[in-house]
């Protein structure tokens, strides 16, 4: 046998093929190991990214809830503030600061609702307007009034004198309207007279319109019925904003809150003055705090829509209904809502009073009490 040995061509076609094996194992191998390579990336890029996201999300967690400390926490120190000035105040004019509620609490759903009760007899119902509270109708003496001839139920409505207003909840003229119902359901009232007063003359409207409790009829007192331009809540609306309002309101010094609480009642009277038994009397400190200052913005950013959704029913209303405002009225113009809601609802009556402002319950109390005395006649 002859030992192997081959040839110049053998050997380059042997280079050749062991070249290209070659290639083709090292093509294999890298495009292996760019897989591999990517899948660890892919990997380890989501491992990070989750990471990350989930120490974003913590982080705004822990601002958002130390934001939410920092607020209640002014918030509380501003109400203690307020509190603390106006007893001052009151110990500079020697008058009684610390007041207790006059009336009673209903309950209802946990939440304590501040009612007076007076008299015996058919029951009238008094809602008060924005900004005030149920002890507005003791200080004109309506009250006390027709104490001597009817059961009379004044309410502090939600965020006013002494009923709280819950956040988890809107109090929309309606739910304010369910409210009141369930408080007269549990005094044991049946068909009142609803007198209402500025914002409470849309409570009234929602409950007549809501048609779950019969009612003796309504008596309506310098309301806005119908949607427009209020320069008073456009300027307070900013403060019914979650949050934002409650840090604003922290930011205002107690004595400029009370100070501005005891100018906005100027104007509401105007262009009669101030009572002297109002100034006396009025419990600025609770007008003041905090939370009737949160309830005051949020009804009145929430006015035109209240009135929104109720003005197509207001023709559909059977039930007596009398109108009273003081042509004066610097808050509400009475031909623009009290007129107009006259020629509305079919058989209602108007009374527009001369030179009187939003508060005629103060400066033509007897012109109330004999619209009132006029639907209690009436079966």
């Amino acid at each position: 046998m002859f030992p192997f040995d081959p040839s110049r061509q053998s050997r380059r076609r042997a280079s050749r093929s062991l070249t290209r094996t070659t290639r083709q194992m090292t093509g294999q191998l890298t495009r292996s190991l760019e897989s591999a390579a990517k899948s660890v990336t892919k990997s380890a890029a989501k491992s990070v990214t989750k990471a990350v996201t989930r120490s974003t999300e913590q982080a705004i967690r822990e601002t958002r809830k130390a934001t939410v400390r920092s607020v209640k926490r002014t918030v509380r120190d501003t109400e203690k503030a307020i509190a603390a000035a106006v007893t001052r105040q009151g110990a500079e004019r020697g008058v009684e600061v610390a007041r207790k509620p006059r009336g009673q609490f209903v309950t209802v759903d946990g939440m304590p609702v501040h009612v007076i009760v007076r008299g015996r007899g058919r029951p009238v119902v008094l809602v008060h307007g924005n900004g005030t509270m149920a002890e507005d109708f003791s200080i004109c003496g309506l009250i006390d009034r027709l104490a001597a001839r009817y059961w009379v139920i004044a309410i502090d409505r939600p965020g006013f004198g002494y009923t709280g207003r819950p956040r988890h909840r809107i109090w929309t003229a309606q739910a304010q309207a369910v409210l009141l119902h369930r408080v007269l359901e549990q005094l044991g009232v049946e068909r009142p007279l609803i007198v209402g007063h500025s914002w409470g003359t849309i409570v009234a409207l929602a409950l007549a319109a809501d048609g779950r409790r019969p009612l003796r009829g309504l008596v309506l007192l310098s309301g806005s019925y119908f949607p427009g331009h209020r320069t008073d809540a456009a300027l307070i609306a900013p403060l019914a904003v979650p949050g934002l309002g409650d840090a604003m309101r922290a930011m205002v010094p107690a004595k400029v809150s009370a100070s501005l609480t005891a100018q906005s009642f100027r104007q509401v009277f105007w262009p009669q003055p101030v009572p002297a038994r109002f100034t006396a009397r009025f419990p600025i400190e609770i007008a003041a705090a905090a939370t009737q200052l949160r309830a005051v913005s949020e009804d009145a950013a929430s006015m035109n829509a209240a009135v929104t959704g109720l003005q197509r029913r207001y023709a559909g209303l059977t039930l007596p209904v009398s109108i009273l405002a003081g042509d004066a009225d610097a808050i509400v113009k009475a031909t623009e809502h009290s007129v107009r809601l006259h020629t509305t609802i079919p058989g209602s009556t108007l009374r527009l009073l001369p030179g009187l402002g939003h508060m005629i319950h103060y400066g033509a109390r007897l012109t109330v009490e004999r619209a009132i005395d006029d639907l209690m006649k009436l079966k």
